[in-house]
């Protein structure tokens, strides 16, 4: 086998799947990892628990400084990629160093949106997206008494809990008529501000924020209703862009994220791309879309690094899904789980509202497309399967809200095959 180089950008979920696997694949060709950040590999899912002092800062980290040296791994950190040239295969950094590679695998995630309002750039409003954005909350927290948060989407809600928890009274500003609009339907969100707002979160509804007031300090929100609300930290959470700033002047194809093909492959061919950055089709509608998660961004880039390797292996399209819990209520939302369009959809729902329990199914064609579950989550992992394998339920459909469902309900329906990377 040729020795090759292999150049990956991005040292999270995706940019490490990718590496784990050329490593297993190709123990002789050189890899480097270039990051913006300045740390070893840590899952960014945690930055919320580690806030809430739920975890320690080692139990961050999934990948030592060992593992870059164990694989013989060139980590580069603290420096940014700031242009592309796949004419001559290199990638420039700001400090003007290039590197040339064989094969590329952008995995530059996203960042937070920060919207244009007066008094954004005061000091003590974060986003909620790094280590580094944790670290600087950190610092404030002593001297805080009120937060404030712009968005209630996962984000917003997970910080927001999180300082819950510190003992910081919160305020989650929502410019939409429900919170997390992007998981689960009207009704259920009901259920779960109802249990955030008796844990002691004051909700606000369709609000907006205009200013964020103060001197070179943060000193309070002015809401788009003439309403003052004093704080002294405010995180904005209200959605993410992925970083492809730095290659718009390449010849890679870009809608919102990179687009690339079932092989994680851009329309340059040495050029992949992986994790919140990349755009390819969902398996459900289709249609290219970024699902920004943890777990897509690790198959992604697992498949990613099997092609440029040179093994061809098929990626048939991310999924939706979100498993999450708020102070031990557990939300699972999959796939479609409310149609914009409802002809040729059928909705089942049972809701329990004195347990906090809700359930939806969404059927296509007698095949279940998406799914919530609020409260009980024990089937969430046979719901998942189902989904993914595109399976007729008609002759289960009257047991899917039975709370001891189990595999035996659905062993009749499934198949045992080789694994598929979806």
């Amino acid at each position: 086998m040729s020795r090759k180089q292999f150049v990956i950008i991005g040292n999270s979920a995706a940019g490490i799947s990718c590496v784990e696997t050329i490593r297993k694949n190709d123990k002789n060709s050189k890899i480097i990892v270039i990051s913006d950040e300045g740390y070893p590999a840590y899952c960014r899912c945690l930055i919320s628990n580690y806030l809430a002092k739920e975890i320690k800062e080692k139990e961050i980290f999934y990948r030592e400084e060992s593992f870059y040296k164990d694989n013989q791994i060139e980590l580069i950190l603290n420096k940014k990629a700031v242009s592309l040239d796949t004419r001559k295969n290199v990638v420039i950094l700001e400090d003007k160093n290039k590197f040339s590679y064989d094969y590329l695998l952008i995995a530059t995630g996203s960042s937070p949106k920060f919207p244009s309002i007066e008094g954004m750039r005061r000091k003590g409003v974060f986003g909620f997206r790094s280590l580094k954005d944790v670290e600087e909350i950190e610092k404030l927290l002593p001297f805080a008494n009120t937060a404030c948060i712009l968005g209630g989407g996962l984000i917003g809600i997970k910080s927001a809990s999180s300082l819950l928890k510190r003992g910081i009274r919160v305020k989650l500003i929502v410019k939409s008529k429900q919170i997390l609009s992007q998981i689960l339907d009207f009704d259920s969100a009901r259920i779960v501000q109802s249990f955030l707002e008796n844990k002691g979160m004051e909700i606000f509804l369709g609000s907006d924020v205009v200013e964020i007031m103060g001197k070179d300090n943060v000193e309070g929100i002015r809401l788009d209703s003439g309403e003052k609300i004093p704080c002294s930290l405010v995180i904005v959470a209200k959605g993410v862009k992925p970083n492809t700033a730095w290659v718009k002047e390449s010849p890679l194809k870009i809608n919102t994220g990179i687009l690339a093909n079932e092989y994680l492959q851009t329309n340059i061919p040495n050029v992949f791309t992986a994790g919140d950055v990349c755009e390819v089709k969902d398996l459900i509608s289709s249609q290219y879309t970024i699902n920004a998660l943890w777990p897509v961004a690790v198959e992604e880039g697992e498949v990613a690094g099997f092609n440029m390797c040179g093994e061809r292996k098929i990626y048939p399209g991310s999924l939706g899904m979100n498993s999450v819990e708020f102070f031990g209520l557990p939300v699972i939302s999959i796939g479609i789980f409310s149609p914009q369009e409802k002809a040729g959809y059928e909705e089942l729902i049972h809701q329990d509202l004195a347990r906090n329990i809700y359930k939806k199914f969404v059927l296509k064609e007698n095949r279940l497309v998406g799914t919530i579950l609020i409260g009980d989550i024990r089937a969430g992992g046979l719901f998942l399967r189902l989904i993914k394998e595109k399976k007729e339920v008609i002759s289960i459909k009257d047991k899917l809200f039975n709370e001891n469902f189990n595999y035996a309900d659905i062993k009749g329906l499934i198949e045992e095959r080789e694994k598929i990377y979806v």
